[in-house]
């Protein structure tokens, strides 16, 4: 593969980025959308109205499409995004009813919604045990819900939004299925019939996960066979733009896939300068940070030029 210069790639036009992403195959981003409250607080605080409830709701589900478009348009095929996790039922009914019920919900009934999926073709799932956990609780009517929109949006065909609900361990659905799957036909369900059951339809497995806050990945399994790039924003989720998306992708096409040097062919010089950046960065370790204000930020990391 050709390696173009950086900064050209990231300049080009967005048509041609999709291109080159669409052109090393289908790629399946797991884009967990963290520090919402952060971000709304931070950002819209300051002209909140009557009810900042709704309004961060509101707000809050427009740059949510803001950043689905974004990953779309640059060529990523497959979002995966875990919403909520086995956390949400402790934070409290007030929280569960009016943020998390209600933002949902919204993903299948409001007209921002409904229009982005219309208007990009997506197909629309939501996977984990929601089914489970929600059955026998007020928010049941989620279910009907989720079932509705990805019946509705069956007929896409341009990309996949995958909403994770409470799928943070498939182990037991996966197991229960397995059974039921043998007893009726005598067999074990391979790897793809697993995938298949769980998420709706077959996802391939996951090219690149970008997440935000203490490094983690988390709520796509089955799909982490260990391959898949990893990246972490300074900022919230939702302040992601072309620049920061473009620097990702060009790592993931480029840099990632280069094969490892022959350090038997290095000359002296090469080798004085990897060792040099190493020992000033001996003390330096990604993902330890600090707490400030009660939150948690990366340690600064100082780069040495090469």
């Amino acid at each position: 593969m050709t390696i173009i210069d950086r900064e050209i790639f990231l300049n080009l036009p967005t048509e041609e980025i999709a291109k080159l992403v669409r052109e090393v195959g289908k790629q399946v981003c797991v884009l967990p959308i963290n520090g919402t409250r952060r971000w709304f607080t931070l950002e819209h605080a300051h002209e909140l109205g009557d009810d900042p409830i709704q309004e961060y709701l509101d707000i809050g589900g427009k740059q949510y499409i803001s950043v689905y478009s974004l990953c779309f348009e640059h060529g990523l095929d497959t979002l995966l995004t875990p919403d909520f996790g086995s956390e949400l039922l402790t934070r409290g009914d007030i929280y569960m009813r009016k943020v998390a019920a209600d933002g949902l919900e919204r993903m299948t009934n409001h007209p921002d919604f409904l229009s982005f999926y219309e208007q990009y073709k997506v197909r629309v799932y939501f996977y984990g045990d929601y089914r489970k956990r929600l059955a026998d609780t007020p928010f049941a009517y989620l279910l009907e819900s989720f079932d509705k929109i990805t019946k509705d949006t069956a007929k896409n065909d341009r990309y996949r939004l995958f909403h994770g609900v409470f799928a943070n361990d498939a182990t037991e659905t996966i197991a229960e299925y397995s059974i039921e799957y043998f007893q009726k036909t005598g067999n074990i369900p391979s790897r793809r019939e697993l995938v298949e059951h769980y998420y709706g339809e077959y996802v391939e497995p996951v090219n690149l996960f970008v997440g935000f806050d203490k490094p983690s990945v988390f709520d796509y399994p089955l799909l982490n066979i260990g391959e898949e790039n990893l990246y972490f924003t300074m900022a919230p989720s939702l302040y992601l733009n072309a620049l920061q998306l473009r620097s990702i992708l060009y790592d993931h096409l480029y840099l990632r896939r280069v094969e490892e040097a022959d350090y038997t062919k290095m000359s002296k010089q090469q080798l004085k300068n990897m060792r040099d950046f190493y020992q000033d960065q001996i003390e330096t370790i990604l993902g330890v940070g600090q707490i400030i204000d009660g939150i948690w930020y990366p340690n600064t990391i100082h780069k040495k030029q090469l």
